[in-house]
């Protein structure tokens, strides 16, 4: 992950509120610019007559009135035209958007209508459009004797488990989360029906146990939900103010979109259920909470009553609906649409979607979850249950964190006057699955590549979508900003100093690898008729991004030397890390040269390129016939896989190792040392100091960097050097663990040394899902061809799955979640929890699939 460097960071509420609230005190009583001015220009012929003027001082009069005026007029059109430039940074590519396909409209655009596309919340339903009706769940739970509010998914709520059980990324998902000892399922169900508006309807069952027989605390023998709708739009709804009158079937709220027309949503329950609300007219939802905690703090403070107070502000965009029962108990909250008209079909709509039908529809979505898993990923029923239980929640809860957000990127554009060196990207949406939902619910552009490698064999309408949405983002330079931070929601969970995104830094291309896995399958024949020419017009469609994308690498990341390239953005003036990280390359702190300089080279970006280069050529024959102009790729291709020159520019003959080459010593380290800071007071801080000169060099680090050769299959399987790969791999001194590949060997002077005083070691040693993948897939590769490492890659292979499965169904058993990386001396996970990203390529390990 890049951007904020994968680095875990909160920001605050916007509201000074209190986030929990003491229940100490329930029991008491009940412009443009103007428009330019106008000349009147008058010609007098009787001036010359009567002047008797030579004609060429009159000529030359003319002339100089002519240009006098000329440039008047310039200077007053100078400052409109300029205000309606954009700079290229911010100016989209020239070339038909993918989104604009006709694969993506119709059918497949109303079936993605609706959905759970707010991962950032426990629970969310969001429509596919800029500004859409919202709807969320929140519940108070308890810690300390005090109420806390759930709302927005993070650590600090202490839930001990959370996340989908089942999903199938269009109109089903199930979801199980345990707050202390509180139990909760939110069931997700979408329809389409006759008389429905556009999109359809939707329902979600929400049913409420205790975890374990019986509450310790006496505030938990009551459930308080909270469930909202929030029109983006502004538009007004309307509330039922005797919802709590009718607990069997309750209207709750209505209103009219020009989406879907009239709508309704209903509460359905057989329990005894109090029902209470408060509206709110404002333009942002993502401090809701604080909103609500606020009401329900001023009603306990005043009255006693742990209840919203049954008002509302005037033209009410926001409506929450507390619903209080005693334990256990469920409710079904249904959205129906298109109910105008008296012959409107809502009615029988709306009883399908409640109680008995609502329940066995459920457990019908829920058999066809499992029957489509098994049918993909255990098709020859080798997988222990235990780890089928971790694969579902693996492909559900990467489908059930698809998002959608629309907004404007914030990029960094020094010297741009009047605009404190930032410009906004024009206003986009994206259709994107995100890496965690707690701690990276947003677009990240080297995460998606893994992400899709999951997704297309799941659904590849879905994952086309995807990808078509990354790449219509674009620039008119073939740039895509590498972190998507789009709308109030996403950017409330970013630092203001991470959001920014610099044109002049790409990311990996994995992009690359689902083109890859859908021109192989072409080729293979995997795909239906209609999946065929899907992906030929997509990819039709898409040639001339890719091609632009992979311009813009070989014209701003390319060497000194022909076939060299390397990461940009690197620092170096700091004088606080250990070595500056290259964010950039998506592996963070992974250690490259000590002093950046534009010597380097590394080894992992030309990998990369490769992987671009030959997709671009496989294009490029396949359409050699059509309507894509031919496109010569295959002396890139020949260049960059010209494996004599490969080891010329990073082979280590010794350790049989690919390294990175630039400016470095090993003699760098941190020390604390006494430095001025502000109003020069001494203070001390860890810096970074230099023993010796640097030099050009390889530079000695043994680590997944040093793979990616290996990694891309570019080693031919009689290569002494695939020996020497398969000898690091298995090394239980350099890279080799029980539960996975370290990211860097022990071996390394960095070995698990923070990079700066705040900052532990990251890609140092600990264990990470996507680059263990892409191991796993060249061990498979080279198993399967004829050379003399073939039976010993195919065993570390089977040992490497082994280890890795294991230890993944371990913690998530022990857990109940997938981490962001695991500790390599203990195999415990590490770093974010819930993070359902490329760890999620757990599955693919499971089910042996590689391209």
């Amino acid at each position: 992950m890049t951007g904020t460097g994968r680095r875990t960071v909160r920001s605050k509420g916007k509201l000074a509120v209190a986030d929990s609230i003491d229940v100490s005190d329930v029991s008491r009583t009940s412009s443009r610019p103007s428009s330019k001015s106008r000349m009147d220009h008058r010609r007098d012929g009787s001036l010359i007559r009567i002047l008797n003027v030579d004609l060429r001082v009159i000529l030359a009069i003319g002339l100089v009135a002519f240009l006098a005026i000329f440039f008047l007029i310039q200077s007053l059109i100078a400052p409109v035209e300029e205000s309606h430039q954009r700079p290229r940074v911010v100016t989209p590519f020239p070339s038909p958007k993918l989104m604009e396909l006709d694969q993506f409209q119709g059918e497949h655009k109303e079936s993605l209508y609706w959905g759970t596309y707010r991962p950032q919340v426990y629970f969310g339903v969001r429509a596919r459009a800029p500004r859409s009706l919202v709807a969320g769940l929140m519940w108070l739970g308890v810690k300390d004797g005090r109420y806390h509010m759930r709302h927005v998914c993070q650590d600090s709520d202490e839930l001990s488990k959370y996340g989908w059980i089942a999903h199938n990324g269009r109109d089903f998902g199930k979801q199980e989360l345990v707050d202390q000892e509180l139990k909760l399922e939110t069931s997700f169900l979408k329809s389409r029906s006759q008389g429905s508006g556009y999109g359809g309807d939707w329902a979600v069952q929400i049913d409420v146990q205790h975890e374990k027989s019986g509450p310790s605390n006496e505030l938990l023998k009551t459930g308080h939900m909270f469930f909202y709708l929030a029109d983006e739009s502004g538009n007004a709804l309307s509330p039922n103010s005797h919802a709590d009158e009718n607990n069997v079937d309750s209207l709750l709220v209505s209103g009219s979109r020009a989406d879907v027309g009239e709508w309704q949503v209903h509460l359905n329950s057989k329990e005894n259920l109090e029902v209470h609300y408060s509206g709110f007219r404002t333009s942002y939802i993502h401090n809701l909470s604080d909103l609500i905690l606020q009401d329900l703090s001023e009603q306990v403070r005043n009255f006693g009553r742990l209840q919203l107070p049954d008002s509302s502000e005037n033209s009410a965009n926001i409506l929450v609906f507390q619903v209080a029962a005693k334990i256990p108990f469920r409710m079904d909250i249904t959205f129906v649409s298109g109910t105008e008209g008296k012959g409107s079909s809502s009615e029988q709509r709306l009883s399908s979607l409640q109680g008995a039908s609502l329940s066995t529809q459920l457990q019908q979505k829920q058999a066809e979850f499992d029957s489509k898993f098994e049918q993909l990923f255990n098709g020859a029923h080798k997988l222990e249950s235990d780890s089928a239980v971790v694969g579902k929640a693996a492909i559900a809860n990467m489908l059930g964190g698809i998002g959608y957000f629309y907004g404007q990127s914030k990029i960094a554009y020094p010297h741009y006057e009047g605009h404190d060196n930032y410009i906004a990207y024009w206003p986009a949406e994206l259709y994107t699955a995100v890496p965690s939902r707690p701690f990276f619910p947003r677009g990240f552009l080297w995460d998606e590549g893994f992400h899709q490698l999951l997704i297309w064999r799941w659904d590849l309408r879905i994952s086309l979508d995807i990808v078509g949405h990354w790449l219509d983002l674009m620039n008119i330079d073939g740039w895509i900003p590498r972190e998507q931070i789009l709308g109030s929601e996403a950017r409330s969970k970013v630092p203001e100093e991470f959001i920014p995104q610099y044109p002049s830094n790409g990311n990996p291309p994995t992009l690359f690898l689902v083109i890859r896995d859908l021109l192989n399958g072409i080729e293979r024949n995997i795909f239906t008729d209609v999946e065929s020419r899907d992906v030929t017009s997509f990819l039709e469609r898409a040639f001339i991004r890719l091609e632009a994308w992979l311009q813009w690498f070989n014209i701003t990341q390319s060497g000194k030397q022909k076939g060299s390239y390397y990461w940009h953005g690197r620092d170096n003036k700091t004088t606080r890390e250990l070595n500056p990280k290259t964010l950039s390359s998506g592996l963070d702190d992974y250690p490259r040269a000590s002093h950046p300089n534009e010597d380097e080279r590394h080894v992992d970006l030309r990998c990369w390129m490769l992987l671009a280069a030959n997709c671009m050529q496989s294009i490029s024959k396949f359409f050699e016939n059509g309507d894509i102009p031919g496109k010569e790729y295959a002396s890139t291709v020949k260049l960059l896989s010209d494996f004599e020159l490969l080891n010329e520019m990073h082979l280590d003959p010794t350790s049989g190792a690919y390294f990175d080459f630039g400016n470095h010593t090993e003699q760098v380290r941190l020390s604390w040392k006494e430095v001025r800071g502000e109003n020069h007071h001494l203070k001390r801080e860890l810096v970074r100091e230099a023993l010796e000169r640097p030099k050009l060099r390889l530079v000695p680090h043994i680590g997944y960097v040093s793979l990616f050769p290996f990694m891309g299959n570019i080693i031919p399987p009689d290569s002494w050097i695939l020996e020497k790969q398969l000898d690091l791999i298995s090394n239980g001194s350099i890279l080799w663990t029980n539960y996975g590949l370290r990211s860097l060997a022990k071996t390394s002077s960095v070995y698990m040394k923070r990079n700066t005083e705040h900052d532990p070691p990251y890609w140092r040693g600990p264990i990470w899902m996507n680059m263990n993948y892409l191991v796993l897939s060249a061990l498979h590769h080279y198993s399967q061809v004829d050379g003399p490492y073939r039976e010993r890659a195919k065993q570390i292979y089977s040992d490497l799955r082994s280890n890795l499965i294991r230890n993944v169904v371990q913690n998530y058993n022990q857990t109940g979640f997938l981490w962001e990386q695991y500790d390599q001396r203990k195999g415990k996970g590490k770093g974010a929890r819930l993070f359902t990203g490329w760890t999620a390529l757990v599955l693919l390990i499971m089910g042996e699939a590689y391209t």
